[in-house]
């Protein structure tokens, strides 16, 4: 595979009946060496409210690539910054080395990308009595793996986004817009 320099990718997957834990992480991958390792890097100090973490499986399992996450919502709770840290943290890892395991991510190389992930975690979920955890991970889980997969890809295509241009509009558009 060519050096991969800069690129971008989106998923979104949708919650179970009844629960807020849909996952919509936004990937950005890129060289040590070029831009994106240069937003790497300058990541690691905090900003209040969104905090930064390297991605680990566990304690003392960093993936690789290295890769930095934060939130796209602002954390005004512990019990939001634990299932940041947990569950979705341990998702986002495991969906990193399926990618290696699975070739989506090439092996050869793996310590000269980095990336970086945003992720949408709903402040509902802090406060949920019955949140799912098992589909809190299944979201995160999938929606990473398909970011990075789309990523890689360049998909959509800008061929796939004009073809559709007219026959899939965002959902908040829905008796705003006719297409």
């Amino acid at each position: 595979m060519a050096e991969i320099w800069f690129r971008t990718g989106e998923a979104t997957v949708l919650a179970a009946e009844g629960q807020f834990t849909d996952a919509m992480p936004e990937v950005l991958i890129g060289s040590t060496r070029g831009p994106v390792g240069n937003a790497f890097a300058g990541m690691l100090g905090q900003v209040q409210g969104h905090t930064r973490m390297f991605v680990v499986r566990d304690l003392n399992q960093l993936v690789r690539p290295s890769t930095m996450m934060t939130t796209k919502v602002t954390i005004h709770t512990a019990e939001y910054a634990e299932l940041l840290g947990g569950v979705v943290q341990a998702a986002t890892g495991d969906a990193i080395i399926d990618c290696v395991i699975e070739g989506i991510l090439p092996k050869d190389g793996l310590d000269e990308l980095c990336m970086i992930i945003t992720i949408w975690l709903d402040e509902r979920c802090a406060k949920d009595e019955n949140l799912d955890r098992k589909d809190l991970y299944r979201t995160n889980y999938e929606a990473t793996k398909l970011a990075i997969a789309r990523a890689i890809k360049g998909e959509p295509t800008i061929d796939e986004l004009i073809a559709n241009r007219k026959t899939v509009k965002h959902y908040a558009l829905e008796d705003v817009i006719d297409y």
